[in-house]
């Protein structure tokens, strides 16, 4: 996976990622998490996606909803070993 900071303020940022099903889970996460906004575009299916994040502490932000993602992950990956 690609990712390319377009822009990184201290409660903003934005950058381009080349996955969009990453990026559609990280937004409903970091909604769900705290975060005040969080939303991608995709100007055209060719090229990548923008992400762009605002929290109070993007890093933690972002950190928490990989946490969350991955306690899931290990939750379902947990039942589908039975």
């Amino acid at each position: 996976m690609h990712i390319e900071i377009i822009s990184d303020d201290k409660d903003d940022i934005e950058f381009k990622i080349d996955n969009p099903t990453v990026a559609e889970l990280m937004r409903v996460y970091l909604n769900e998490h705290g975060a005040k906004f969080a939303a991608w575009r995709r100007e055209h299916p060719s090229k990548p996606v923008i992400m762009k994040i605002q929290a109070s502490s993007v890093k933690k932000a972002v950190s928490d909803a990989a946490e969350s993602v991955r306690k899931e992950l290990a939750e379902l990956e947990s039942f589908a070993k039975k």
